[in-house]
């Protein structure tokens, strides 16, 4: 097959593709012949790949493919606008070796525009062979004699390891594959930090924009995601940003943060299609080095610019629908409970979504269709715009209350629809009074107490930083902090602030192996209602290999009072995360297992066979039966 090079060119930025493959394999900017890794094979410079698996395979593995075009086709060639195509289409002759998709890989470039767009378009046929989809995403590999500052957030921002650092002669392995500590690093500022791509992760509704600036010249690059519709996993779904390498990456879907219950799963005799982006590759540069740094402040302002822009007029796609194809859905949330207030408080702060039909909570775990969240104001109204037709639930989940919500009727959205849903009423589950509760219901652990890390495992970033659970080894702390015991909280004098470890981890004892934990709560009791049912409420931030086993008053007792059975692939401890998967867990406990005086409630955490392994807390509450006054 003869290959050839595309060229995109507008004047400002030269992007150079192959052919019929469809790999980025130069971007010339502000006299820079490529910002991508030069000393790479142009393979491996600028790309889209996937991760698939056959039907029934388990996990969140599979066969990697860089996947590259068998054609070529100019789509759009005008003074203002050029977009290109590079396509893969599948036939039954391929079944086993390629994944059973037709790919789309479009580029597009507009006329004084600083960079380039890019999107994908996946289509699976109904009579072709199901599979399992675990990743997508676009990879960019920039110059390493370039690029050194990585910049995610405001507050996550740093000068950056060398790829060299992390190799043996240079970084010592750590627990995982991604965390190295860097012992004879090219840069001597580095020696003892430890470098792991995970501790750069976002949530998707904050994964707007990231990149990299180069000091000399100073030109930046940026990968600016203006929505996330497209994204699996909804608002707080956490996907890996920009790393060593240097790498600078858009995650589309991924099981990080939650395993195999976000790896998209095709069903025999079922058809799907979906858009994947446009993202936007910019560029920017500024004259003196003195002021490189300001480059990020330019890129948000850019970001800013391509979300309102949102949905694009200029993709030429006709499964890109434009602005005028869309509908808008608004309203107002209400949360109703009784014990709180007579009246509905204000869902204030509430995340409210369109999420393909599912069931209570599905959309976590949703990775097929298209999702849109906004964020209610304080009085709980909200406004979901540029909205594409179909059939969606409603959902939503608040801070400050456990649980989510569902809108049971379907809303069916068409083209130039606007409809007002009127006022939404949330009725987060409740049988009685509170009696005491730890912690916040807002789906994660940050409010409890993450130690200190170790000082040989240190990245300096998130030395005194509101990200302190970002630290690599954490886990490993437990044992320091309680060493001869394991934790005991006591309600009204113990502060969760303080006392309740960030997430319940395994011992690891002198003969290398490790053992599950039990953490107490105790708890008085002046009157117990022996004929009533209580009800104890479990929200975990997240969980992975764990088994929470809940038993009253006897830490004997077998078989415990309630067991969540396995649950979890979270790997959310491993990767520094403080969430991952929400899961809420409601227990009755009958009355005559109380004792008027001292209570405790014993949580084990059974599943023992490696450090990594345990479950983090959103939030715990002891509810009196229903005829109990408060």
């Amino acid at each position: 097959m003869v290959r050839i090079k595309v060229v995109m060119d507008n004047g400002i930025i030269q992007v150079t593709i192959s052919s019929p493959d469809g790999i980025v394999t130069g971007i010339q900017y502000n006299g820079i012949d490529n910002l991508l890794e030069v000393e790479d094979e142009e393979v491996h410079r600028g790309y889209w790949d996937l991760v698939w698996s056959k039907t029934g395979s388990t996990g969140t593995t599979g066969t990697f493919d860089v996947f590259k075009g068998t054609s070529f086709k100019v789509v759009v060639e005008t003074e203002d606008q050029v977009e290109v195509s590079f396509t893969r289409t599948w036939d039954i002759s391929l079944e086993g070796g390629v994944v059973p998709l037709n790919l789309d890989k479009r580029f597009i470039m507009l006329r004084n525009s600083p960079g380039f767009y890019s999107y994908a378009v996946f289509e699976h046929l109904e009579e072709w062979p199901p599979f399992n989809l675990p990743q997508v995403r676009i990879v960019f590999k920039l110059r390493k004699d370039k690029f050194h500052y990585m910049a995610v957030a405001d507050n996550r921002q740093r000068f950056m390891p060398l790829p060299e650092d992390r190799l043996l002669d240079r970084g010592q392995p750590l627990a995982t594959p991604e965390a190295v500590l860097l012992v004879n690093p090219v840069e001597p500022e580095f020696k003892g930090e430890v470098d792991d791509k995970y501790q750069y992760s976002s949530e998707n509704k904050d994964l707007k924009v990231h990149g990299w600036i180069s000091l000399n010249p100073p030109v930046g690059f940026w990968q600016i995601t203006p929505s996330s519709e497209f994204r699996s996993g909804g608002p707080i779904k956490q996907n890996l940003t920009s790393h060593v390498g240097p790498y600078c990456l858009a995650m589309f879907l991924s099981a990080h943060y939650a395993g195999e219950d976000l790896v998209l799963k095709l069903n025999p005799g079922e058809p799907w299609k979906k858009v994947f982006g446009p993202v936007f590759l910019y560029l920017n540069s500024v004259s003196s080095e003195d002021n490189a740094f300001s480059l990020w402040e330019d890129a948000k302002n850019q970001m800013r610019r391509e979300t309102q822009n949102w949905p694009y007029s200029f993709p030429a796609s006709e499964d890109f629908p434009k602005p005028d194809q869309r509908g808008k859905v608004c309203g107002r949330l209400e949360v109703q409970d009784r014990y709180i207030s007579y009246e509905p408080i204000p869902a204030n702060g509430a995340y409210i979504g369109l999420a393909p039909l599912g069931d209570v909570g599905s959309w976590q775990r949703e990775c097929k269709g298209y999702q849109f969240w906004t964020k209610a104001d304080e009085d709980g109204n909200f406004t979901i715009d540029n909205i594409r037709t179909g059939e969606y639930n409603i959902y939503a989940w608040v801070p400050g209350f456990i649980g989510d919500y569902k809108y049971d009727v379907v809303v069916n959205i068409t083209e130039g629809c606007d409809i007002n849903m009127g006022d939404l009423i949330y009725e987060p589950l409740r049988n009685g009074p509170t009696l005491w509760e730890i912690g916040i219901p807002d789906r994660t652990a940050a409010e409890f107490y993450i130690p200190d890390p170790d000082l040989k495992y240190i990245n300096k970033l998130y030395v005194n930083h509101p990200d302190r659970y970002r630290q690599y080894g954490l886990w490993e702390r437990y044992a320091d902090l309680y060493p001869d015991g394991d934790l005991v909280f006591t309600v009204g004098i113990s502060d969760y602030k303080n006392d309740w470890f960030f997430a319940q981890v395994n011992r690891k004892k002198e003969d290398g192996t490790y053992e599950g934990t039990t953490w107490q709560i105790k708890f008085m009791l002046r009157d117990v209602d022996h004929t009533g049912t209580y009800t104890l409420r479990l929200a975990l931030a997240t969980a992975h290999l764990a088994e929470l086993q809940v038993r009253v008053n006897d830490p004997k007792s077998d078989p415990p009072l309630f067991t969540t059975g396995e649950i979890g692939h979270d790997n959310t401890i491993a990767r520094h995360g403080i969430h991952g998967l929400y899961r809420l867990y409601n227990i009755d406990v009958a009355g005559v297992e109380l004792v008027e005086g001292e209570n405790i409630i014993f949580l084990t955490q059974a599943m023992n066979t490696d450090p990594l392994q345990g479950i983090m807390y959103d939030y715990i509450r002891l509810e009196c039966p229903p005829s109990t006054s408060s």
